[in-house]
């Protein structure tokens, strides 16, 4: 079984076009033309065209693409600012808001037109928002999965939590996690595919595949193809084999 996925985009709309541009190339070398097109999540925040990302993913799934969007956290921020503004993720440090600049909360609503969002009251910038954003984004954030399945692959946004079987995980851990899970090298029995952690390079582990090449802090947004439990990153010569890491039997 064939998929292809594509890392945390946050924002960058031209980089996100160039990932699947890379896709289509393998498709039409291994003529492929069915193989779903998997997302991990963090569609926005930090990057200049979230409205855009947000835009384009929904029109070409409406327009038939095989394409999966995954909630990330910052996509969940995101939902719950516009839902009420002085609530807040409950996994969020309590000194930060998502309107922080360090969150990237101000650069979405600014691709909405919402301008200097981190510098006024939360309210009279939610009232604004609620006029600039369009419902229809609204929707769809909030109606993202957390995680999908396919054959011998789990596609998450932060990970899992090891030792706990895919029905009992909680939204928290698969858009949050980190402790106890990045140090896991146990076989979870699946190959996890999953974004979150900003790394230099897409990076095979064994047990875990992460897709975050730090798309928000001016990396690239990464596609990789995965067939079975082999994975290749997509680039402009073809594709690039990632040698995974050996993983401890569980």
């Amino acid at each position: 079984m064939r998929a292809y996925a594509i890392g945390d985009i946050h924002g960058h709309l031209d980089k996100l076009k160039i990932a699947h541009d890379l896709i289509e190339q393998d498709r039409a070398a291994c003529g492929d033309t069915s193989a779903p097109v998997i997302h991990v999540g963090d569609v926005a925040d930090r990057g200049p065209d979230s409205a855009g990302v947000i835009d384009y993913l929904i029109a070409s799934m409406r327009a038939g693409k095989n394409w999966v969007v995954l909630k990330g956290n910052h996509d969940r921020m995101f939902s719950i600012f516009m839902n009420d503004p002085f609530d807040a993720d409950p996994m969020l440090r309590k000194d930060l808001t998502w309107l922080n600049p360090r969150l990237g909360g101000d650069t979405t609503l600014a691709s909405y037109g919402v301008l200097n969002a981190d510098e006024r009251p939360a309210d009279i910038v939610h009232a604004e928002a609620l006029q600039k954003v369009p419902e229809s984004h609204i929707l769809w954030l909030g109606s993202r999965p957390n995680h999908f399945i396919y054959g011998d692959l789990l596609f998450v946004h932060a990970g899992i939590r090891p030792g706990v079987s895919i029905g009992n995980q909680t939204e928290d851990d698969l858009c949050w996690i980190r402790k106890g899970w990045l140090e896991d090298t146990t076989d979870h029995g699946c190959l996890v595919v999953h974004g979150h952690t900003a790394l230099d390079q897409v990076t095979h582990y064994g047990n875990r595949l992460n897709l975050d090449s730090s798309a928000g802090y001016g990396g690239p947004v990464s596609a990789v193809v995965i067939e079975g439990r082999d994975a290749w990153l997509l680039t402009e010569n073809g594709r690039q084999p990632l040698v995974p890491m050996s993983v401890t039997a569980a």
